[in-house]
């Protein structure tokens, strides 16, 4: 079993999946046109996994270091019956405790006090009056997997009613209420908060659109920590120029970096973060109890333990 390690697994970690027998890993500085024939599990994903996927005919198993999968090719999987698993689960905790950020700096007049700082101006009469708590409002997630279901635990706890919008619409433990999609939005257009934590798919490239915002007559804040493309940037800047929303939380954009002329870093009214939300200190430790819990069951059974990814539906 020869697998490419492209999320730079420690010494300590190649050590175990030693111990699961003839287990070799390679290094992509030591990848070549003979060993990339022979690869057959990736660790990760970037140009030289495009490489093996094109020379190996043994890769049967990727293990992705994210939660999102779309910018791998699922459909050549599909046809060369590779099996992916993500990294699902993990981000719960950080991405769940980022979107508490941006709630509370917006409830609690943190990024109005902020945008006041660059000119020295002392706005505490005119910030006081209009913070508010998060008691008896209303958050609106699109998305109640694991993250979501971390967010609504945390609004819970805050008093905020939280409503999930899931294409099931089956309900999820710490929300009041589980809608399908096409009653989200008009459970948004109601809400305080609208949160996207949905993967990205055919389906949901968009779907924070002109039509979407619109509607929304509560003027919320909008954030999003799902993914970038979800979201169509320029409804989003004029939606936000038209008092549609009242803010927004971003930590995913439709292009990456964020391109240095985009309106939104400007905006008094957004928090802006780049693609970190999902970081944390012990990322590498629990993407890899992962792995060597998958890799352990694909070489026993050919199948994965947890979080294998369903390449037709993209999640």
């Amino acid at each position: 079993m020869k697998i490419l390690d492209l999320f730079n697994l420690t010494e300590q970690q190649q050590t175990k999946l030693a111990g699961l027998g003839d287990v070799q890993v390679i290094e992509p500085q030591d990848l070549n046109d003979n060993n990339s024939k022979e690869i057959d599990a990736i660790y990760g994903w970037d140009a030289h996994a495009e490489e093996v996927l094109t020379a190996s005919p043994k890769l049967k198993f990727i293990q992705s270091n994210s939660a999102g999968v779309d910018y791998m090719p699922l459909s050549e999987f599909q046809k060369k019956g590779i099996i992916l698993a993500n990294v699902s689960g993990i981000h719960a905790e950080p991405i769940s405790e980022t979107v508490i950020a941006y709630v509370l700096s917006f409830a609690r007049g943190i990024v109005t006090t902020a945008a006041a700082r660059p000119d020295k101006r002392w706005v505490g009469d005119q910030v006081r009056m209009q913070n508010y708590t998060l008691k008896n409002r209303t958050a609106v997630i699109f998305g109640t997997g694991h993250i979501g279901e971390a967010i609504a635990e945390k609004l819970q706890f805050f008093g905020t009613r939280t409503v999930g919008v899931s294409r099931h619409g089956n309900p999820v433990a710490h929300f009041d209420e589980v809608v399908t999609d096409d009653q989200g939005t008009d459970r948004a257009a109601k809400a305080d908060f609208v949160i996207n934590i949905m993967p990205l798919t055919p389906a949901t490239k968009h779907f924070f659109n002109k039509e979407f915002f619109d509607e929304m007559i509560n003027h919320p804040v909008f954030i999003n920590v799902g993914r970038g493309p979800s979201v169509d940037t320029q409804a989003l800047i004029d939606a936000l120029d038209q008092y549609k929303l009242a803010g927004a939380g971003l930590d995913v954009f439709e292009s990456e970096p964020l391109e240095k002329s985009s309106p939104l870093w400007e905006m008094d009214n957004v928090i802006l973060t780049p693609h970190i939300s999902g970081g944390f200190q012990e990322y590498g430790a629990e993407a890899f109890d992962i792995l060597y819990k998958n890799l352990a069951s694909f070489i026993q059974t050919g199948e994965v333990a947890v979080n294998k990814v369903d390449l037709s539906a993209g999640y």
